[in-house]
This record gives C-alpha cells, structure tokens and sequence, in this order.
C-alpha cells in the first residue's frame, strides 16, 4: 500500500433536478475517451425501476460509447434501497457496497465518469448530502452544475457557490463548476459571475439554453401518453419543435406550421394530416417532426391508403383523449437523452465542446491528487491488500467469542489463512453454542501441549534464552503458555505474524516478542501506533499503548517508526510533536523535551513533514494553526499525532474513540523483526478484524 494512487476519475453533481447533468455526462465521457483507452462508467444510485427495465443513463452511456461493462455492474443501489437503509441506520453498508462496486469498474479501466444522482422523487431532500459524502469516500474530485432555468443572477452564483462550499467543506476538491440551461444572451454575464464570486482555481463554464435538447422525440410522447404508432415508426426519433392544434381550417392552420412542429389534431381531421403531410413535403412549407391524433380516432380506410402511398410518412401516432388534454400532457414532458437519439446526443457533445473549457479541464484531471483518505476507503484498500497477498496469522486467544467471530468474517472474505489456539473439541463446542457457522476445516487449529513441535519450540525457545539462566523445564512451561506458542510460530517461520490481547495483558502478548523476535536492527525501541477512523479522515496517533514516559530521543524514534508505518499504508505523513504549547512560546521540561525530539527528527530524516511542539488544535484546524503557526507546512493539517507521554496518548485515543465513536484499529506494534500486534481487553470483534488485517499487511514486507 506504499503506492499512492493517482487519481482515476471525476463525480459530476448537481443541485437540484433537470439541470442538464445528461449533457456533462456525454460531454465529458467524448472528452475522456480521446485521452483514455478505457472509459468506465458508474452510478452510485440510479431511480427505481420497473421489472425489466434499465436506467436510461447507463443504458445511453453503454450503448452510444459501447463501454465493456454490464448494467448491473454499473451502479450499487436504486433510490427506494438507499432511503431503506438510511431509515435503518445502515449508512456505512450503503458507502461500503458504493466503494466496492465503484472500485471493481476503476480497477478494469483507466478512468471512470461517476454520474450523481438526479434530485427525483421520494428522498430527494437529502440527495445532495449524499453525493457529497459519496464523492468524499471515493476520494475524487467533483464538478458541480446547476441550470439557470427559472433563477436570477444572483441566484444561480449563490446556488452553485454554496453547492461548491459545502463539497470543500467535507474534503472534495470541485475542478469545475458549471451553469447550465443560459440564455444565449446572458452567457458572458453568467460566466464573469461565477469568475467573479468563485476562487481562481476553479474553472467556471456557461452553456446556453438549447431548444433542440428539451423538446421531446416523438418516442418520448408515445411512452408519455400511451400511444400506438400508425405510420412512419423508423422515425420515432425525431425531435418535436413547438406544437399546435390543428382545430382550424387548413388554409389558416398552414400558416402557423414552423419548422420541426408537432401537429395535434383529431383523428378524424383527414383534411389537417393530410394537409399537413403534404405541407411537410412541399419546398414551400416547413417540414413537421410528426402527427398526433386524439380521441383514440383512427383515418378511414381511404385516407389510410393515401398516407400509405407517400413517398415520405413522418410518425403518426394515435392517442386517448381529447386534444386539449393530449396537448397539455405533451407540454408536461420532461425530455431526456437516450441512447437511439443520437441526435441529440451530438448536439449535447457539441455544446459542451464549444462551451466548457476542456483543455484546462484535462490538465486538472491529470494533475490532481487526492490529499486524504476517509475511514470507510482506507478499510476497503486494507482488505484489498490483505487478499492480494494472503498471509497466515495466528489467534492464540482462540476460546474468545470475539475471536471467533472476526475469524468467521476473516475466513468467509478469504482475507488470510487462521491459525486458532486451543483444544480442538471445546472450540468446537464453543461455535456450537454461538450458532456460528465457522467452518473448522477451512482453518487450523493446534493444541500447544499435545502439538508435535512443542518439543521443538520449548528446544528453540531454550537455545535462545539460556544466557538469561531459562532451562529447558523452564522452557517447556513457558512453551504452554499460548502466547509464547504462537510467537514461537511467528520466529520459527510457521505463521507470518500474531494477534492477541483480547484476553492477556499488553505485557503478557508482547513480552515474548522482545525476548526473541527482537527489534529491526535499524530500530532501538519497539513502540504503537493506531489507525483513528475518525467521520471523514485516518489520523496515525503514536505511542499510546507501550512506552510510558519516553525520551526525546525514543520520541524521536516513534514518530520515526510511525511516520514509516503510515507510508506503508497509503497515508503522507504530517507529524505533529503535541505538546501544551505550540512554537516557541511555552517554556518547561514537558515542553523542551518535545522541542529537541523535533529537531532531531528533522536532523535524522529531513525529508519527513514535522511540526512541533505544537498543541493538538493548531494541528488539526487550519484557522488555529495558520495563526499559531502561520509559515508551517503541517500546522492545521497534521494526520500524525505523536504524544509526549503514555499517560496523554492511551486516554486521548480512547476519549476521541468513545466521544466520537471513530474506530481505532490498533495498537499496531512497530520496530519488530515480525508482526505481533496486541488487542485491548475491550476490543470487539472489528476490532479484531481490522487488527488482523493489518497484522498480514505488515508480514507481506517481512
């Protein structure tokens, strides 16, 4: 994990409904097909839908850009399943399956266009959150529009900076904003707006109302009204321009054809549909998009025959209902882009080649990365590592109900291989009594007493501590104990690390390991970190668990340790020295021991990102820390946190644990030869599943 992705994709939002997002969609996934190979394609959540149906955006997507990716794949849940989750209090399941889908499409292709959702129906009041939070965990970047339909000026700036304001607030870094639906007249006033009202950086784009895009095909009207199709049905995509009743008589009704009209006339009116599909092939007329008939009337015979033997037939289509309503009905259409329109499809291509500014646009989606990573992303890319080079951790607390039950998840998720200690038929029993459908053949579990290598590593453990006066009884007795068998797997090389704690004392796990794993010989001191899954970012906080009053030299040394441990899992370390004052303005032991930790931190490794002594608000909020601190490059932005003490650290995790109820995933042991890591008393079974993947993350460098 000590590769930092770059970044692979773009969120396009909205604000509200019917802002044209279809248009960006296109427009972007043409842009980024001549600067990829592969384009992928993904909506977190899609509209309800019917028994055998499909979202008409992936569908269009798909089929004009003919993308290798399955409908299914391409979203994770439909509006109605989001809204029972949120209602169940499932929010983190609705985030996970939106990662996993997400991640499956950006593993197979070079970028991926992520389209929010549409602001339609039951929940749309608390969309716009969602694909806030949605966009954060992905870890991209956004572009946000809105349309102008229906705004003033002022309006529309204020909706589209408040939209780009609430995304930075939560860690989204928006590339672009965009104003859709302008009048062709306003657009240079829309565009200096936004330049004006927006920071530098973003890039701010108008694009103007176009009649073409919102007037309804003739295949929208028949599914609109139910209609049947009588002629003409090669043509059912054409494009409606304005329409008119045809109630009049012909010779006045000719006079208000326009080009592209609908006409909408009883279908007993032979004298209309016959006029008017004359009028349509006559160079002195302009042409029409189609004809609808009302009242469920059908032409006679004779009038049929003649409409048959034109050389050129637009759609007719035939409608229940009275002209008044069928028109009323026609002008309620909300026309939207779909894949056998292509005409509209270029066009809405064209637009937005003409009007957002895509040579900048490229260079920020090729320039960008991502600064941070969210609790519910840092978990998955864990997983994800874990299964790509599976590692064998073994469990000595193996009678633990917590135990057990991370290592059904571990085993059902093919993560790692377990090794559970104990006896066999009372671990048995125990899964019995637990109803848990942990399958025993897909693990390993030894008895260490009755093991074949007991004698051998009691042998072992002898050779290794007979300087210190241990004997081979002594040895032996040692060698029952679980945790001095399971890091004797560990050394021997019969299990790439171990995890334990949930039951033993700190002391009790880790004491075997000082004794004859032994510390990396570039490290003097073994020491802790943990992985604080806080709402919206992975803070590292070190040491909290092992070294009660250290040095600034072992300070220097942890923050050292922790800001390596950090590299390994995706995180770029901006360590904060924490202390009660922040620069030069505090005096004391407490204090100047951090001061000299610091600077030789800087002495040993000045390539690392450090600050201090620094107090934890001017770290962590970027207001505190610019006026405390203003020329620092970590101050309101640290994710490495080390503490002056073990007595700060241990109650300041578990403060910002229970308050916020951030997950900790840790201690993380660093500085050993080999992965142990220790567990707390309190632990739950994720916490135990977090651990031991991070256990077989560590052993993959081993």
């Amino acid at each position: 994990m000590n590769k930092k992705e770059t970044n692979k994709a773009i969120y396009i939002a909205t604000t509200e409904p019917n802002s044209g997002k279809s248009l960006i969609a296109l427009g972007l996934m043409q842009l980024l097909l001549g600067k990829a190979a592969k384009v992928g394609y993904f909506r977190p959540i899609i509209d309800d839908l019917k028994t055998g149906e499909i979202d008409n955006h992936i569908n269009t997507m798909i089929s004009y850009f003919n993308l290798d990716l399955k409908f299914d794949d391409a979203y994770a849940f439909t509006r109605s399943e989001v809204i029972k989750k949120k209602n169940e209090d499932k929010d983190d399941e609705i985030i996970g399956k939106i990662i996993d889908k997400f991640k499956a499409i950006e593993e197979r292709f070079d970028f991926v266009l992520v389209e929010g959702s549409s602001f339609v129906g039951e929940g749309s009041i608390i969309e716009f959150d969602i694909n806030v939070l949605i966009a954060k965990n992905l870890g991209v970047p956004a572009i946000i529009l809105a349309t102008g339909s229906g705004k003033t000026l002022e309006e529309l700036v204020r909706n589209l900076y408040m939209a780009y304001d609430s995304f930075k607030e939560k860690g989204v870094e928006v590339l672009a904003v965009i104003a859709n639906k302008i009048e062709p007249q306003n657009l240079e006033l829309v565009a200096a707006a936004l330049e004006k009202n927006l920071p530098a950086h973003i890039i701010t784009n108008a694009i103007p109302l176009n009649p073409k895009l919102s007037s309804p095909s003739i295949k929208e009207i028949v599914d609109a009204l139910d209609a049947k199709v009588l002629f003409g049905a090669d043509h059912i995509n054409n494009q409606a321009g304005n329409f008119s009743v045809g109630a009049m008589q012909l010779r006045n009704y000719l006079t208000h054809l326009k080009q592209d009209a609908l006409v909408i006339t009883p279908g007993d009116r032979a004298d209309i549909i016959l006029g008017a599909l004359q009028a349509h092939i006559s160079e002195n007329y302009p042409s029409i998009s189609g004809i609808v008939l009302t009242g469920g009337l059908i032409p006679e015979d004779p009038i049929i025959k003649l409409i048959e033997g034109l050389s050129d037939i637009v759609p007719i289509i035939s409608a229940e209902g009275g002209t008044f309503s069928v028109a009323n009905h026609i002008g309620t259409i909300k026309s939207q882009i779909y894949a056998e329109n292509t005409e509209k499809i270029s066009i809405s291509i064209n637009d937005f080649e003409q009007h957002v500014a895509v040579d900048k646009l490229v260079e920020r989606l090729i320039t960008f990365k991502t600064t941070g990573i969210t609790p519910r992303m840092f978990q998955y890319n864990l997983l994800k590592q874990a299964k790509l080079n599976k590692k064998h951790i073994v469990l000595p607390e193996g009678m633990d109900e917590r135990v057990l039950r991370a290592t059904k998840q571990l085993v059902d998720l093919d993560a790692v291989d377990i090794t559970l200690l104990g006896d066999r038929k009372q671990i048995e029993d125990k899964i019995v009594a637990l109803d848990l459908a942990l399958d025993l053949d897909l693990i390993t579990i030894i008895n260490p007493i009755t093991s074949p290598k007991f004698e051998e590593y009691a042998e072992t453990l002898y050779e290794l501590r007979k300087h210190k006066n241990v004997n081979l009884a002594m040895a032996k007795d040692l060698m029952e104990d679980v945790s001095y068998y399971g890091t004797m797997m560990v050394h021997k090389g019969h299990a790439d690390g171990m995890v334990s704690g949930a039951v033993h004392t700190t002391q009790h796990t880790i004491r075997p390991a000082l004794q004859f794993i032994k510390t990396k010989p570039e490290t003097s001191l073994v020491s802790s970190v943990f992985f604080m899954c806080l709402e919206d970012r992975v803070s590292v906080y070190g040491d909290c668990a092992i070294n009660p009053n250290p040095t600034s030299e072992q300070l220097s040394e942890i923050a050292i340790s922790s800001a390596k441990t950090s590299i390994a899992f995706g995180i770029d370390p901006k360590i904060a020295m924490l202390s009660y004052s922040s620069g030069t303005s505090g005096v004391g032991e407490d204090v100047e021991k951090v001061r000299i930790a610091t600077a030789l931190i800087k002495e040993k490794r000045p390539d690392l990102k450090v600050e201090g002594p620094i107090q934890y608000d001017a770290a962590v909020d970027i207001k505190v820390g610019k006026t405390k601190l203003p020329n620092s490059e970590v101050a309101g932005q640290a994710n490495v946190f080390i503490f002056p003490d073990l007595n700060t650290g241990n109650n300041t995790y578990k403060a910002v644990q229970r308050e916020t109820k951030a997950l900790a995933i840790g201690p993380i042991i660093q500085g050993l030869n080999k992965p142990v890591n220790d567990l707390s008393r309190g632990c739950t079974t994720d916490d135990i599943f977090n651990t031991v993947i991070v256990t077989a993350i560590q052993a993959q460098d081993f």
